[in-house]
Order: structure tokens, then sequence, then C-alpha cells
């Protein structure tokens, strides 16, 4: 199944995080479950796509979630450093994730900068990673490969030149195999 980057954004939106509301309202009941109640300074767990439209409207104030800090982040970024392979990440969703906390609530979010900053190495890391990983396999002429802890965002990177090159790896194999087999 091919996405494209909107629809990753669109599943990025649907994780949950905690706010904290400055308004009461009752549970309000979604498709994708039930959300709430909602009482001035108390926290509560709501899909990512509500607390930016209610940051967005002044209702509420998000909070990062447990791996958004600048240690934690610096920690990433070192064991990505320093692994051949890929790290797992903390959230399948992290750089949608951080684009859309930051950008709607950048002033709720300490060390706003420095945070854009770390994710964005970490994101530079894995995909120049990827594309080493991926020249290397198109060298050796594989055509299986499996790569652990990749993020979809990351994945849909690889995606519109991956196949078309494994393509043109697989005619010429053919026209090699049928140039031998001429041959003999």
């Amino acid at each position: 199944m091919s996405m494209n980057p909107a629809q990753v954004e669109f599943l990025a939106e649907n994780q949950t995080i905690q706010i904290t509301p400055n308004f009461s309202h009752d549970r309000l009941y979604l498709i994708c479950g039930e959300v709430g109640p909602f009482r001035p300074g108390i926290p509560v767990q709501v899909p990512l796509w509500m607390a930016i439209n209610l940051k967005q409207r002044q209702k509420c104030r998000i909070t990062a979630p447990e791996w958004m800090t600048v240690e934690t982040l610096v920690k990433i970024k070192e064991d990505e450093g320093q692994s051949k392979t890929f790290t797992p990440m903390p959230d399948e969703h992290y750089m949608v994730t951080t684009q859309l906390i930051l950008g709607a609530a950048p002033h709720d979010i300490a060390n706003t900068d420095e945070i854009r900053i770390l994710v964005k190495d970490i994101w530079d890391m894995r995909i120049a990673k990827l594309r080493s990983s991926v020249d290397a396999f198109l060298k050796i002429g594989g055509s299986l490969a499996k790569v652990d802890h990749l993020t979809l965002m990351e994945i849909n990177t690889v995606r519109p030149f991956l196949p078309h090159a494994l393509d043109q790896l697989f005619r010429l194999r053919q026209e090699k195999n049928s140039t031998y087999n001429q041959t003999q």
C-alpha cells in the first residue's frame, strides 16, 4: 500500500497526546473513541489533531510527549550516530509530531529551537543512512532486504525511486542472462 506524506501526517494526527484544557465540557464521543471530560487545569489525553485545534482556539496547553526533551533527543541522536543499523524511534511519527506540536504550540514546549534542530539532525542522519543502504543494496544487485525501525515517512522518501531502480536492475539481469544463454 502506497502512502503519500499527507496520508502519513493524517495517521500521525490520530495518536493521542496530553493537553491541559482551560474550559469545561462533558465527554465527547468520536469515531476514534471517547475523549474527555474536559475540566480546567486537569490533564486529559486527546488525539493530536484535536489538541492542535484546541490550541489554535486558545482552549488548552499542549504537553510535550515524554521523548520530546533535549536530553532524550541528544541520546537518540548519539545512538543513531553510533549504530550502523536503524535504531528504534520513540514515536513512529516523530518528525511529523514534532512539526505539528512545535508549529501549533511553540510556547508550550521548553527548548523548541533545540528540539527542532535535534529532530532535524536525527532525520538527516537516518535519511543519509537510508540512502547509503539503498545504494549498497542496489550495487550488490539485491532483490530482497529487511529494514527494521524505519518510520512511514522515512520509507516514503525512498519509495518514489526504489521500485524504478529495482525494475531497471531486473531488466539488466534479464538482458545479461539472455546474452549469456545465446553465447552458449
